[in-house]
């Protein structure tokens, strides 16, 4: 196919679907052509019926551009040339505020509908990548269906750009990977190319944000809400006015904000920023199973979620006595200790938080708060509270809000690793050319294995398992006697308050 014939369809399927204006055609023609550093165009081509998806024009024009020496071969490099493509038929900032607030009048799904279709169209959601993940759900005896992802959706980076990396310039703009200035930048190679990134902005309250999609979406129409300032996040009173702004704003979307200490909160602690989106996790299906009492609100319905990470439910169609009975739990919880369940409210560093989120349903308002506590010792370095040594070969990052809620996110390194198991459950290997790391839950889990069982399936039941244990792990009280009369401790404390 001529570069002519390429650019021709990427334009028709371009104004088949929308995203450009016919008035734009001879534009975004002459575009591509600066793109791919050509002059000349063939006007007699006629556009393929029927036409090529516009992700497969970008491939050929990335694949002409590759081999006239243009573009490179390295992540960073192919990114920021199908980013600066993408970036063509996406509107301008002003333009996707103005339509996705203009389908906003029509209803608050028919506004992230069109956002969210956009997002994918342009390239910027990775449909293509997250397709490779390997997603199950794990039907749980106790807590119900969680789901499993082992995350092959992110491009690994090659030597070479680890090495190019190192020798960066230690630019300060964007200060971070979630700051508004990445709307449009093209990117480097130790920072993504975001030429066909849009943000819609918001006001939280009288506070200025924005909301993105994740380019690696781990669920659906996964969202961030981002403070526009670079600011540190934090747990407090207008956390939950800001939740619940939110989920007024898109009533059809949950929304909950990551921890905001080391070791039990999300990865960019030093931006302020909240995850929402239109998925229903296990978490939420999970019912009320010890219900407690707060003196003062007994109006609100409140209770230990039956889950294994310590998680109190708070409904009520009023949510200012949700924000008000949530901020005087938060300020009984950062002081509080219970030596008895290894809880320590401080030691050289402060060490309890919640991971909140909040969702309507059923004509209320609902806010789980899941406690937290990030304290270490010799012999759990991780955390006390956090997966513990004999899973970490499964898993061994920081239980965040995503999995804090019931869906495992497991790196990549699994498929290859967990391949070594399956081997040498049927026989094909010793236990010698299993993956280090695994050796030793892979003589445990082989008791349980029999001949002939599909072990695809056993895998998938033993880590389904092993994520209830990491779970468990990260639970303050667990689900057991102790862990009940721990959590009536607690209740009983902030009733005294």
């Amino acid at each position: 196919m001529s570069l002519s014939e390429t650019i021709a369809n990427f334009v028709a399927e371009a104004i088949a679907e929308g995203w450009i204006d016919p008035l734009d055609e001879i534009y975004t023609r002459n575009r591509l052509l600066a793109l791919v550093q050509a002059s000349d165009y063939d006007e007699a081509v006629v556009p393929a019926t029927p036409l090529p998806d516009l992700l497969t024009s970008m491939d050929q024009l990335r694949t002409y551009a590759q081999a006239q020496g243009i573009v490179g071969t390295a992540n960073y490099q192919v990114e920021q040339f199908e980013a600066a493509v993408m970036d063509l038929i996406v509107p301008t900032p002003a333009l996707t505020n103005q339509r996705f607030w203009e389908k906003y009048e029509e209803s608050p799904q028919e506004a992230t509908d069109y956002y969210y279709q956009l997002q994918r169209t342009s390239d910027y959601i990775k449909t293509r990548h997250i397709a490779k993940n390997v997603e199950f759900i794990y039907p749980d005896a106790t807590y119900g269906n969680l789901e499993i992802t082992i995350n092959l959706s992110k491009p690994e980076k090659t030597q070479a750009e680890i090495e190019a990396a190192k020798t960066a310039s230690n630019a300060a703009y964007p200060k971070c990977a979630l700051c508004l200035e990445n709307e449009g930048y093209s990117g480097r190679v130790d920072h993504p190319a975001r030429q066909n990134h849009r943000l819609v902005r918001l006001m939280l309250g009288d506070q200025p944000f924005a909301m993105q999609y994740s380019p690696y979406v781990y669920y659906n129409e996964h969202s961030i809400f981002l403070n526009v300032h670079h600011v540190p996040m934090a747990i407090n009173r207008r956390t939950f006015e800001n939740l619940f702004h939110i989920i007024d704003i898109l009533p059809h979307y949950f929304v909950g904000s990551n921890a905001d200490l080391p070791g039990v909160g999300g990865s960019i602690l030093a931006h302020d920023h909240y995850q929402g989106g239109r998925h229903v996790f296990p978490m939420e299906e999970a019912p009320i199973d010890h219900p407690v009492t707060f003196t003062g609100y007994e109006d609100v319905v409140s209770g230990y979620v039956k889950w294994p990470m310590t998680t109190l439910r708070l409904v009520s169609a009023d949510q200012q006595r949700l924000i008000d009975l949530a901020e005087k739990i938060l300020g009984v919880w950062r002081s509080y200790s219970d030596e008895a369940v290894g809880v320590l409210a401080k030691t050289t560093a402060p060490h309890n938080t919640i991971t909140p989120i909040a969702r309507r349903r059923n004509g209320n308002y609902e806010l789980d708060l899941v406690l937290r506590n990030n304290r270490t010792t010799p012999e759990l370095p991780g955390g006390i509270f956090h997966p513990h040594p004999d899973v970490q070969n499964i898993k061994q990052e920081n239980i965040g809000l995503i999995e804090v809620m019931g869906l495992a996110i497991l790196p990549p390194r699994l498929l290859p690793e967990l391949q070594t198991v399956k081997d040498y459950l049927v026989g094909n290997i010793p236990l010698e050319q299993v993956s280090a790391v695994h050796q030793s839950w892979t003589k445990q889990i082989a008791a349980d294995f029999q001949s002939g069982q599909d072990v695809d399936m056993f895998i998938r039941e033993k880590l389904g398992q092993t994520f209830v244990r990491i779970l468990s792990d990260a639970g303050v009280f667990k689900q057991d006697d102790a862990g009940f009369a721990a959590g009536d401790r607690f209740v009983s404390f902030v009733n005294a308050k």
